[in-house]
């Protein structure tokens, strides 16, 4: 059945209303009150038109109504935000993120260094921010985007994200709940060497089978309970493996054997989406209680079955599972396009460092691919530009 995609004038008001709005309080404890006013004043900035009361109008056709995608851990680059700072409300974001996290967040994005900022601690923040800083960018180039969004979905940490932009979450509330998320994750990868392996594979490539030999090459190394398993599902013949490190360079080893056409390492620091994270569920679960969680006022898409969340306690679960269990990019980018023939495609922006997400939806669905956009968030430094 073909997905709907737009809302009711009075859903749309709604929306407006509650989209990216913030009560600025932090879970572990309320701010000062000028930060209330600050990140308060911004949020509600982002969607409340200047009107009270929202003007009813017509329902907008499907071509005329947006997706949002957030993007992951393994899309963050030095200099990420740079292209933002031209925008108050981005700094005011960060200037938020800085007093909550104890440390520059701005500061760690533009100038790194590389290594810290790929610190899964470091990193998941960063790209949580930055996200949503990148809102300002578009709220301001191009406001009806937000406006006429239907839906959003974001790649495994990107997931707070577009909950905090579809109204099911708060900033602040996110924020925290990345940074606990974050220090668990950073805190399991570093009891057991492990990595994720990008795999480019054929129609004959059997990714069950070469995880088992992987798993039971392990085995002889004296590894007990060795972990290879699909923790991302792409765009078709694509996947990426996670697990112990010996696991994966097994797999690289003998990729004719299995017909990979392509491997690469991912740049994070540990088997993410796999058992081996499961010291950073229960964390992650006792922030999640504590919080006030929302219905999303938007289609938003869940990375463990690639189906909308349904309520607050829907979202509470499955963030959790998140950790632990594969992202099914691939079905929910079927999930979100699917539609009759004939039906016009919604404008697609990616919302965050890189077009990864962009290169994925091509491979999964090209015509919804070409009225794809991203927002950019990367800039060259004034005086790099000269010497160039």
């Amino acid at each position: 059945m073909a997905a709907r995609l737009w809302l009711g004038a009075g859903a749309a008001g709604a929306l407006r209303r509650r989209l990216w709005s913030s009560r600025a309080r932090d879970p572990a404890g309320p701010p000062p009150p000028s930060e209330v006013v600050d990140v308060a004043a911004l949020l509600r900035d982002a969607t409340v038109s200047a009107s009270p009361e929202p003007r009813p109008r017509s329902r907008p056709g499907p071509e005329t109504t947006s997706v949002l995608l957030f993007p992951g851990q393994g899309s963050q680059a030095v200099g990420m935000g740079r292209a933002l700072l031209r925008y108050p409300g981005a700094r005011t974001l960060y200037e938020a993120a800085g007093r909550m996290l104890g440390y520059d967040l701005l500061e760690l994005s533009l100038r790194g260094p590389h290594e810290e900022l790929k610190r899964t601690a470091r990193c998941q923040p960063a790209l949580y921010v930055v996200s949503l800083a990148a809102l300002e960018a578009l709220r301001h180039q191009r406001p009806q985007v937000i406006e006429n969004c239907v839906a959003a979905a974001g790649f495994s940490v990107g997931e707070f994200a577009a909950l905090v932009f579809s109204g099911a979450l708060e900033f602040e509330e996110g924020l925290h709940a990345v940074k606990v998320r974050a220090e668990a994750m950073q805190e399991a990868s570093e009891a057991v060497p492990s990595g994720m392996l990008s795999v480019l594979g054929k129609p004959q490539t059997q990714y069950k089978v070469a995880c088992q030999e992987a798993r039971e090459h392990c085995q002889t190394l004296g590894i007990e309970e060795p972990v290879c398993e699909v923790a991302n599902y792409l765009f078709p013949d694509c996947r990426v493996i996670a697990g112990h490190l010996q696991a994966l360079h097994f797999l690289q080893k003998n990729s004719s054997r299995y017909h990979f056409r392509r491997t690469r390492m991912l740049p994070v620091s540990g088997g993410f989406h796999t058992r081996l994270m499961e010291p950073a569920l229960e964390p992650l679960a006792q922030v999640l209680k504590k919080m006030d969680i929302k219905k999303p006022l938007i289609s938003v898409y869940s990375n463990v079955d690639g189906n909308k969340y349904l309520h607050a306690r829907h979202i509470q679960q499955l963030l959790v599972k998140q950790v632990v269990f594969p992202v099914k990019w691939e079905q929910t980018m079927h999930a979100i396009y699917e539609r009759r023939k004939g039906t016009e495609f919604p404008q697609t922006f990616e919302v965050g460092p890189g077009k990864q997400l962009g290169t994925i939806l091509k491979n999964c669905n090209l015509k919804a691919w070409k009225t794809y956009s991203h927002v950019e968030v990367m800039e060259e430094e004034e005086e790099e530009d000269l010497n160039v």
